[in-house]
């Protein structure tokens, strides 16, 4: 029995999201695997919890712009600059929790979807005290400095571009590896549209419209549903308010102006399904929303990227055919109504889509582990 920890960070889902996919799927296809998620926020004091983790959906929601700045600053710093030193030194401050769970576990292999983790083993590794193979799964079409680190066994990429772009910033070619991003088992199965329509009430056959706002249920999308349902044309809206009560109420509300035509859904563990209904989807372009619709073959129409990895991901999206881009709510209009007089074009997208696939990436990333000598 081979034991695998999985270290994510809960700033954003996707981290959490990706290791969640890996641990799955190890239960389900590697019975000799035990695979153990940990959320590195888990343990560190509240307080370091909040300003590292808590602060991150209220600045890209309010601050975009701040965000991309520090985004894109922080991709061009200085090794071992003052910044650098500072932080290393708060968050070695904060992690004695990890180094028990550490001996707790006691793993024969570590992978981080995150880059924080990755830091703190990178230099674990250099001064010899965790010397077990530590692996790097990068969770947007993407690459920044704050991923790349030495001393690691590897790094599992979502495309050949961001492959070839870690060998440029200084990491060895025999440790990139090309899977894609891991999402979960489900969306590797082929299902029914007319079941899943069936669970949640929808009619199989007409045009339907997913308005996501992620995991969370950041941004108010209610506003976008009620500019939607005002177009004249034979589709149904499916919105999703992730965990964000407040937003599904407003989401309830505007369906009881419009019968039929909109249902509302809360968080919901069975995404899948409501992507298997769908034939575009209006949502951010986070990394595993982005590897989750391109499994499924659902075109995108990414609205406001937030600067930094989430217009990189749409970027490639664009370059692929498989997503359009609309900057505020007119143009998101003018995109859908556009895309509602042109349904083939909605089918060409979907084709590029799921050209863009990668279904085995879980599987590649547990193999590549697995297989590599400790």
């Amino acid at each position: 029995m081979s034991t695998i920890a999985v270290f994510s960070v809960s700033a954003g889902t996707g981290h959490v999201r990706a290791a969640e996919a890996l641990k799955a799927t190890a239960e389900l296809k590697f019975p000799h695997v035990k695979v153990t998620h940990i959320d590195l926020m888990t343990l560190v004091p509240p307080l370091f919890r909040k300003v590292y983790a808590d602060s991150y959906f209220p600045l890209v929601e309010h601050h975009p712009a701040l965000w991309g700045y520090l985004y894109e600053r922080s991709d061009r710093r200085k090794l071992d600059s003052k910044l650098d030193q500072l932080r290393i030194a708060i968050e070695r401050l904060n992690t004695n929790k990890l180094i028990d769970t550490l001996r707790e576990v006691n793993p024969d292999h570590v992978i981080c979807t995150h880059f924080l983790p990755a830091e703190l083993f990178s230099r674990w590794r250099r001064k010899k005290t965790f010397q077990k193979p530590v692996w790097v799964v990068l969770t947007d079409f993407d690459v920044h400095m704050l991923w790349v680190h030495r001393y690691l066994s590897g790094y599992f990429a979502a495309n050949e571009e961001v492959a070839w772009r870690l060998r440029d910033r200084g990491v060895g070619e025999g440790s990139t590896h090309v899977t894609g991003i891991p999402i979960m088992p489900a969306f590797g199965k082929q299902l029914s549209r007319t079941e899943c329509a069936r669970k949640l009430g929808v009619h199989p056959e007409k045009l339907t419209l997913l308005l996501m706002s992620g995991g969370a249920g950041v941004g108010g999308i209610h506003r976008l549903a009620e500019r939607l349902l005002g177009i004249d044309h034979d589709f149904q809206l499916i919105a999703l308010a992730g965990k964000n009560a407040r937003l599904l109420s407003e989401l309830q509300k505007v369906s009881f102006n419009h019968p039929g035509r909109m249902i509302p859904v809360g968080y919901t563990t069975t995404i899948e399904q409501v992507m298997a209904v769908g034939d575009l989807a209006i949502t951010k372009s986070g990394g595993l929303t982005t590897s989750e619709c391109i499994a499924v073959g659902l075109p995108m129409l990414v609205f406001a990227p937030i600067p930094g990895q989430e217009e990189r991901n749409a970027d490639f999206l664009l370059e692929h055919g498989a997503a359009l881009k609309a900057q505020d709510e007119a143009g998101l209009e003018f995109r859908v109504r556009a895309l509602l007089r042109e349904p083939l074009k909605l089918k060409t997208m979907r084709r590029n889509a799921l050209a863009l696939a990668k279904p085995n990436a879980v599987e590649d990333v547990l193999n590549i582990v697995l297989q590599a000598k400790l």
